[in-house]
């Protein structure tokens, strides 16, 4: 067996990276690309591997020669490479492919070993490596046969996004055999160079290949390791961050802070929102306005406003709609000139935006506090208002209703702000109406100020919604003031619109979370090395007793089971101990996370 590897390309999406090197020469973490291949490709005992080069040809033979290699390479220059595609490269190669059975790549992708192990090992002559397609990926997409057949090469006319579930993304990574190039790919690689020119793609050939009777080519889906396709920069980084050390990896995909759809198959358990809503229905809703939605401005930000209090039962001056929580919080923080009372350990953001932070440490080994030890500790401290999670992140304790009125008041007789968050009070079974977010209440105390991310709650992070509430009109006022004209989209507008028609459906999706958390903490409960807290939001706080760090943990879910949750071992306020938060999803989800669980601490 040999390999064909297609290095002619110019790489011009990757920019000022490929204007003097080959585009294969980039480096992935350090490392250029055609050596990661080449060193992975010589494990295999090949006969030879034939490099078509290209642009800056004569760089990357040098370069490539220099590497310490048992098998033997074979330059073939494109001189025509600025005005022909990949057809004619291979189309120069096209003898070497009548002399041996051929794995054919693409001198751009980054795999794991075990990505090519499955295409060799697979004893199918003649095969294309395929992923399930995701919603960023871009070139060969095919569907196939319950046996693996491809039965279409999808065109963009053909290409229909309501069906990407049933649709495959070409790895480009294929095997032929000796005896397919020679009765079929080589005389149509031929026959369609001559008809069409030189300006096109090899796969075309595979198209027209694949509406044969008895085209013998089959798909292999890809069942494990990484791969990734660097056609541009946010590839690039992408790819450093998938294709590095275990440690790294963790840290690098963390500080992220999302965008984990790029990362195929990656379960988040580390972002929290609700698994169970916006459901089909109200999804097909906003499908079915997305096209005016995103050629039309969305409103300004009075109008959200209103939108947002009319949902609420809330009075329309005191209501202001953010981009997400945080772009309510940070200029509400920086309101207060004196000292602002914060929890630890709790939500980082009140804190690292507060120009005096006054923290209350919760010394209890399980981490529960009471209004009654906040008040105690606050009573001597000059503060100008004191921040509530309620209930609390990343502990899950929470404060019955009665109680977080009584430090509303103990903060009123003080002249002190309580800030209260409750972007995950609905997702508490503990009381029947736990929430301080009504008018009457509002009316009743104009020094609290009410925070709740919409994102968490009603699991819709992409849109970025959070609400504040206060009837304190300097309050709203000042941070009205730090909030430009437009600061939520279309999208955001529309579900603010919408989302009060589906009340009922939301209390079903509460409903259903609440089951599945106390099916989450019976499963995670078997695993003797944690040791879980009692959580009323929608995750679950698990401590590790048996000498495993949570970094340690967080790195093997990561690596060994593309699995993310987050690792608290910085966190403050829990120094010295091990604690990992995970987010509760689905049933399904869930019990995947547990039994990865049980394999690492078994």
């Amino acid at each position: 067996m040999q390999a064909i590897i297609l290095a002619a390309g110019m790489g011009r999406r990757l920019k000022k990276l490929t204007e003097n090197q080959p585009k294969c020469m980039v480096q992935v973490n350090q490392v250029p690309l055609i050596e990661r291949m080449l060193k992975q490709l010589d494990q295999y005992h090949l006969n030879r591997i034939i490099l078509v080069t290209g642009h800056e040809g004569e760089q990357l033979r040098t370069f490539t020669a220099s590497l310490t290699l048992s098998t033997p390479i074979i330059y073939i220059d494109n001189p025509v490479y600025q005005t022909t595609n990949n057809i004619y490269s291979l189309y120069l190669a096209k003898e070497h492919l009548l002399h041996d059975d051929t794995i054919l790549l693409e001198s751009d992708l980054i795999f794991e070993q075990e990505v090519l192990t499955q295409i060799i090992q697979n004893p199918y002559p003649n095969l294309a490596l395929v992923a399930h397609f995701e919603s960023w990926m871009d070139g060969t997409v095919v569907l196939l046969d319950e046996q693996d057949n491809i039965t279409k090469f999808l065109t963009r006319k053909d290409f229909r996004f309501e069906d990407i579930h049933s649709y495959y993304k070409t790895v480009n990574i294929y095997k032929f055999s000796k005896g397919f190039s020679e009765t079929k790919y080589v005389p149509f690689l031929e026959a369609y160079s001559k008809a069409l020119g030189n300006n096109e793609y090899y796969e075309q050939v595979l198209k027209v290949i694949s509406l044969l009777d008895d085209h013998d080519l089959k798909a292999t889906r890809l069942e494990n390791g990484f791969w990734y396709e660097i056609d541009d920069e946010q590839d690039l980084d992408i790819a450093e961050s998938i294709f590095t050390d275990s440690q790294s990896r963790l840290s690098r995909i963390s500080s992220r802070y999302g965008g984990f759809w790029r990362y195929p198959g990656l379960l988040d358990f580390c972002y929290l929102v609700n698994p169970y809503f916006p459901n089909s229905r109200l999804m097909g809703e906003i499908k079915a306005s997305f096209e005016a939605l995103c050629t039309n401005y969305p409103s300004g930000l009075e109008i959200n406003n209103l939108l947002a209090a009319k949902s609420l039962g809330l009075n329309r001056d005191h209501v202001l709609t953010g981009n997400g929580a945080a772009e309510l919080i940070k200029p509400l923080i920086r309101f207060f000139e004196r000292g602002v009372g914060i929890v630890r350990p709790s939500f980082e953001e009140y804190g690292n935006c507060a120009r005096q932070p006054v923290p209350f440490t919760v010394s209890t080994p399980d981490f529960s506090y009471t209004v009654y030890d906040l008040m105690e500790f606050y009573k001597d401290k000059e503060i100008d208002a004191l921040v509530l999670v309620n209930p609390e992140n990343p502990t899950g304790n929470y404060i019955k209703k009665n109680d977080v009125v009584s430090l509303l008041e103990f903060c009123a007789e003080r002249n002190t702000y309580l800030i209260l968050d409750e972007s995950f009070l609905d997702f508490s079974a503990a009381e029947e109406e736990p929430s301080l977010m009504n008018q009457e209440t509002l009316d009743a105390y104009p020094n609290l100020v009410l925070i709740k991310s919409i994102s968490k709650s009603y699991g819709v992070p992409g849109l970025r919604l959070g609400i504040l509430a206060c009837s304190d009109p300097s309050v709203t006022a000042l941070v009205r003031k730090e909030l430009p004209v437009w600061n939520i989209n279309s999208l955001a507008e529309y579900f603010l619109q919408i989302f009060e028609k589906y009340q009922s459906d939301y209390t079903e999706a509460l409903r259903r979370f609440k089951e599945t958390r106390i099916h989450m903490y019976e499963e995670l409960g078997t695993i003797r090395q944690l040791k879980l807290y009692p959580s009323e939001a929608n995750f679950i706080l698990c401590e590790i007793i048996d000498g495993c760090s949570a970094s340690q943990i967080a790195e093997l879910l990561l690596n060994r089971y593309n699995i993310l949750v987050k690792d608290l071992s910085n966190k403050s306020g829990m120094e010295g101990r091990e604690f990992i938060r995970i987010a509760v999803r689905t049933k399904e989800d869930n019990n995947r996370l547990a039994d990865a669980l049980k394999h690492i601490l078994r």
